[in-house]
């Protein structure tokens, strides 16, 4: 592979994202919507598949109170700005709050279940006093297809089935060797994204720590390091820093991420591992720039063949990737870094997505330190055999079942988390 064109992945799957991107790509339908029609709102109808549900129900939005569908769909149409994206949601005050609660106390914003084969998909009408639009998102958070004014297609774009922004011929010739071998050649000066997704991830771990989000798991982590209940070693390191960056984030934090292929909690889960064993282990500016790639692209890699939603959690690839980063920081070989990523797939391929909310940063925790285990055990020569479980001898083989069994083998698993958190 020419090595522009991995540069050319990192650019295209590595983006800044305001607010968990489930409930923001519902803004950035509605916001849309609304800058095609002029007058006073008398409707919104929002209709989404199961995944977005799933993901957009409980979970926090930045500097608000409210969360779901509606009220998404409903601060999307008030005051989203549809230009800036997956941050559609930025600069948002108190009172675009309180004009969103108006018009669902007024019975205005209607949401539902989109009958749609498509995991990720949204689609929202906005009807006002004078037109209507309707825009439809799917396959990619920011993937507008359709654009409708008073019936009228004046739209038709985006890529169906994209999952992934970057070209399917150029993900199919990555492999991790290729990937280890361009993270280790090229020079510095092209991670740049990579520095500013290190930056961003970063403050959002540390407002994390300092402050009260969520279920407070980082900063619990920490707090008892400083007890003296648990060591203040690379896992705990590991944990507490992408854990407070997830408490923060699921829990409505006005800061921006870096997100990957989609997911600012994966984003979190790719970066803080493997910042803070950078930090532990005090290697060079460089080595964590270089590791903090290696990580990101090994799960876009994998997140390449697993799609961007499923009924498994998607931090366990950002743990894989952790896993390969962390072996690199601690001088490992290339077969070490695959055994790492072989021994994360053998651990954690059975976690289950029941949603965004509060208690994802409890998965990112795990996966972080499953990364550091996975990692001690590759460069100690431990690696899960193939005679185990799933387990390849080849991990790009390992890695195509672990994307079959999140993609073909949890359907049935999908649909009945969507019902069972439905019926609370």
């Amino acid at each position: 592979m020419q090595k522009d064109k991995i540069l050319t992945i990192l650019e295209k799957e590595l983006v800044v994202a305001l607010g968990c991107t489930e409930p923001v790509a519902i803004a950035l339908a509605a916001a849309t919507a609304k800058s095609y029609v002029s007058g006073v709102i008398q409707e919104i109808q929002v209709k989404a598949s199961g995944n977005i549900i799933k993901n957009a129900k409980s979970v926090g939005i930045p500097g608000m109170t409210g969360k779901g569908l509606d009220f998404s769909a409903a601060l999307g149409a008030v005051a989203g700005n549809s230009e800036k994206k997956l941050e559609v949601l930025h600069g948002l005050t108190k009172e675009d709050e309180l004009l969103a609660f108006k018009l669902i106390e007024e019975g205005k914003v209607k949401a539902s279940q989109a009958d749609s084969p498509k995991r990720l998909y949204i689609e929202v009408i906005v009807q006002t006093d004078q037109q209507n639009a309707k825009v439809v998102i799917s396959d990619n958070h920011s993937n507008i297809t359709l654009i409708e004014v008073d019936g009228k297609a004046i739209f038709l774009g985006g890529c169906e089935n994209i999952g992934i922004q970057t070209a399917e011929e150029d993900l199919e010739q990555l492999t991790i060797d290729e990937i280890y071998e361009w993270v280790l050649q090229t020079d510095v000066k092209n991670f740049g994204l990579v520095k500013r997704s290190i930056e961003l991830n970063r403050v959002i771990g540390m407002e994390g720590l300092s402050g009260d989000y969520g279920l407070n798991v980082g900063k619990t982590i920490q707090d008892n390091v400083k007890k003296g209940i648990l060591s203040d070693d690379l896992a705990t390191a590991a944990m507490s820093l992408a854990a407070a960056g997830s408490d923060a984030r699921m829990a409505g934090s006005t800061l921006p991420v870096m997100a990957n292929t989609g997911s600012g909690n994966q984003g979190i889960a790719v970066t803080l591992p493997v910042v803070a064993a950078a930090e532990k282990l005090q290697v060079s500016e460089e080595k964590m720039l270089r590791a903090v790639a290696l990580s990101h692209l090994v799960t876009i890699h994998i997140k390449s063949k697993f799609g961007r939603l499923s009924a498994l959690c998607g931090v366990t690839a950002a743990g894989m990737g952790a896993s390969a980063a962390i072996v690199y920081l601690l001088d490992g070989s290339l077969q070490q870094v695959k055994a790492a990523v072989q021994n994360t797939i053998g651990n954690v391929s059975g976690m289950i997505c029941d949603g965004a909310k509060a208690g994802c940063a409890m998965k990112v925790s795990t996966c972080s330190n499953v990364a550091v285990q996975s990692a001690l055990l590759a460069l100690n020569h431990k690696e899960i055999q193939s005679t185990d479980g799933f387990i390849h001898d080849d991990v790009e083989k390992s890695i195509e079942a672990f994307c079959q069994l999140g993609n073909e083998g949890t359907r049935q698993t999908d649909e009945l988390i969507l019902k069972l958190m439905m019926e609370k």
